[in-house]
């Protein structure tokens, strides 16, 4: 009997340790099992991208603004049902010339789930993003940055890359202020930014993308989209 629990017992901690491992390996925004994978591009220019998760919202119309202001350029990944909700607004980000991704139709994580489910969830968005005019290659990244086996695959399979980030102020810092610090203290040339001002109502992540133009502009920085980057 004491055997058997302690066979139980070296079973269950070998599961534990396997599912830990996989939930770790799903978070690495560097490294993927299989698959194209760009977190950032090793380049000597001054060029960065600055990227924008979900949406399209109302918002849109700040955050173009600010772009034109600055004369950058930006990828911006939508989601499926985001872009139903607000066509308009999708319209006016294909019209603009800015890059536009695919995040999925519904944002849920994409870990185990079925190869019909994946598939379904970037088609579809695929489609919405043709729909409204958009007619270049249509580069994908995961919500939440998660990822295994199943979809590291489907991109593999149709030669898609997962487009990951190497800065993500919004997860350390919640003011603008501190946003546009960690940025400019930790920018270097082929770097990714990864900000999410489409469901902000304080204005605050606005804020941290015009502080980040502004600095970083100034310090001689181009922002260029993701494609343009991984020309350098």
């Amino acid at each position: 009997m004491k055997k058997k629990l302690l066979l139980i017992g070296i079973i269950f901690l070998l599961m534990v340790l396997l599912f830990g491992g996989m939930f770790k390996v799903t978070k690495l925004r560097t490294f993927q099992l299989f698959g194209g994978l760009t977190y950032q591009v090793e380049t000597e220019n001054k060029v960065i991208a600055l990227t924008f998760d979900d949406g399209p919202t109302k918002n849109v119309d700040q955050i173009l603004s600010l772009l034109n202001k600055y004369k950058a350029k930006a990828t911006f990944f939508l989601i499926g049902n985001d872009i139903e909700k607000h066509p308009e607004e999708a319209k006016k980000l294909v019209e603009s010339g800015h890059q536009i991704g695919n995040h999925t139709y519904s944002h849920q994580r994409m870990v185990l789930k079925s190869p019909t489910f994946i598939k379904e969830e970037i088609e579809k968005t695929d489609e919405l993003i043709k729909k409204y005019g958009y007619k270049s290659q249509i580069d994908f990244r995961p919500p939440y940055g998660k990822k295994l086996v199943g979809l590291p695959y489907y991109l593999l399979k149709y030669k898609r890359e997962t487009i990951m980030w190497s800065l993500e102020p919004d997860t350390y810092f919640t003011s603008a202020d501190e946003k546009v610090n960690y940025v400019v203290e930790n920018i270097k040339p082929g770097a990714i930014i990864l900000l999410h001002p489409m469901y902000d109502q304080t204005g605050g992540e606005i804020r941290a993308i015009e502080g980040i133009l502004r600095e970083l502009t100034e310090e001689g920085y181009k922002f260029v989209t993701v494609d343009e980057l991984q020309e350098f």
